[in-house]
């Protein structure tokens, strides 16, 4: 049975919420990890999951499931609290992240057995090839599944990004969803101080790709924006989505040295609070 679409975006934003707070519960638990971008994009695989993507929790592996590519491996605490709430696994383990022999270690592992990992991920720059090949592979086998790959503004930088994105114009992947994750920040600071990466969309448009623009901690417009996506023709389709790194939690938005920090456990409340504020 697929999972059920919410469509209520107050529901939707009541979910984001309660997954912002695990995924601070479980970085503090663990002790190390990436806060900054998993908080920032919670909006958009809260979409992503209850309301885009066609999928089965009680069946992870269903042939014709759409595809979801996290090529920025380090979110992976949003990846694996996102399915814990759509019922892939029970959300108790959520408690055991980067823990030894844990199924959630820091990067997504695809050995461990844990339901719903499409990748193991961590060298960035690479998850956007994978997600080619998988959309052109459903293009050849006439599949309706869809490949939604997830990348972050850093990863700009990275040459191989743009021999994928070339590829995937040359073979019209209509079924291939990018996102941006265009919080602006990356590991050692602004994207603009590390190097530079504007102009973006007019890079992607000469690429041949057919470019959307949206508020990514926004659930209307990001669910507007993928569905453009999904029902335009020709060409594969990016979404750069404007997000907010540590979106919710108000004290640390916007610092790019919560990129790689996770709270203190004595900082837990207040940083909950400050989730059920927003």
């Amino acid at each position: 049975m697929k999972n059920k679409k919410i469509t209520s975006t107050e529901e939707l934003k009541k979910i984001s919420k309660e997954i912002r707070k695990d995924i601070i519960r479980g970085l503090a638990q663990a002790g190390s990890g990436h806060t900054g971008a998993s908080l920032g994009l919670t909006d958009v695989f809260t979409a992503l999951y209850f309301n885009i993507m066609n999928h089965d929790s009680s069946n992870p592996k269903w042939e014709d499931r759409d595809r979801l590519i996290l090529s920025i491996g380090h979110v992976a605490p949003l990846l694996y609290t996102t399915l814990a709430y759509a019922g892939y696994f029970d959300k108790a383990e959520l408690m055991t992240l980067r823990k030894l022999n844990s199924r959630l270690q820091g990067h997504p592992d695809k050995n461990k057995g844990l339901p719903g990992i499409e990748l193991s991920a961590g060298s960035l720059g690479q998850g956007l090839s994978v997600a080619v090949g998988m959309a052109l592979s459903g293009k050849l086998d006439n599949k309706l599944w869809r490949v939604f790959s997830i990348n972050g503004d850093g990863e700009m930088q990275e040459g191989s990004i743009w021999e994928a994105a070339m590829s995937a114009a040359f073979y019209k992947l209509d079924n291939l969803t990018g996102l941006i994750d265009r919080n602006h920040c990356q590991i050692d600071g602004k994207t603009y101080k590390v190097m530079k990466i504007e102009p973006l969309e007019d890079k992607w448009k000469a690429f041949g790709w057919n470019v959307i623009k949206c508020n990514g901690n926004n659930h209307s417009e990001i669910i507007n924006a993928y569905d453009k996506a999904i029902n335009f023709k020709g060409k594969p389709s990016v979404i750069i989505a404007e997000t907010l790194m540590g979106k919710g939690v108000k004290s640390i938005e916007d610092n790019y040295k919560w990129h790689g920090k996770v709270p203190l456990k004595e900082q837990v409340d207040d940083f909950i609070r400050q989730i059920e504020e927003d």
